[in-house]
């Protein structure tokens, strides 16, 4: 495990400012059927999911890419305070939900802890994600740190896909 300092620089940083208010930002991180139509890489399709949203809960997916390959993942929540923050931990899941390695990186880490916070900003939300490997080895946070420009572009897709779905969600 890196030291304090790298430990601190090897954590993944991401902010975004979504035009649409606190609230509805909420509710669409926190609903089912609005978080199946955003949550994921672009060029995945949503297949199935559970959400059972309370800290002790969980969120179950499995999403399809174009090739057809299925790819199921998991959060496991552990903090929710309404309407400012989650934390969950993230892994990559079998259907059963288990946690399995990555299927794309044998080193990468088995689970990863994410803190959301949402800060109000007139109409506006400031969403802030920090990332980082929990219980990781030096292999694990070595690779989950050179993997940061990849998954700012994987996150950047995916709050492509949610400001779409605000903007749906405003029109109604």
């Amino acid at each position: 495990m890196p030291d304090v300092t790298e430990a601190v620089e090897s954590n993944l940083i991401i902010t975004r400012v979504l035009d649409a208010p606190r609230g509805l930002v909420w509710k669409a991180f926190s609903q089912g059927e609005h978080l199946a139509r955003w949550w994921g890489p672009k060029g995945f399709t949503w297949v199935s999911g559970t959400l059972d949203f309370r800290p002790g809960g969980r969120f179950h997916y499995c999403m399809r890419g174009d090739d057809g390959y299925e790819l199921w993942g998991k959060f496991e929540y552990r903090e929710i305070e309404e309407p400012s923050r989650i934390a969950w931990l993230n892994s990559f899941s079998d259907p059963e939900g288990g946690t399995i390695r990555a299927p794309f990186m044998a080193d990468f880490p088995l689970r990863v802890l994410n803190v959301m916070t949402f800060r109000e900003d007139g109409d506006r939300t400031l969403l802030r994600l920090q990332s980082a490997p929990l219980d990781a080895t030096g292999a694990e946070w070595a690779v989950f740190k050179g993997m940061h420009a990849s998954m700012q572009q994987g996150f950047g897709g995916t709050f492509d896909q949610l400001d779409t779905v605000l903007a749906e969600l405003q029109s109604r």
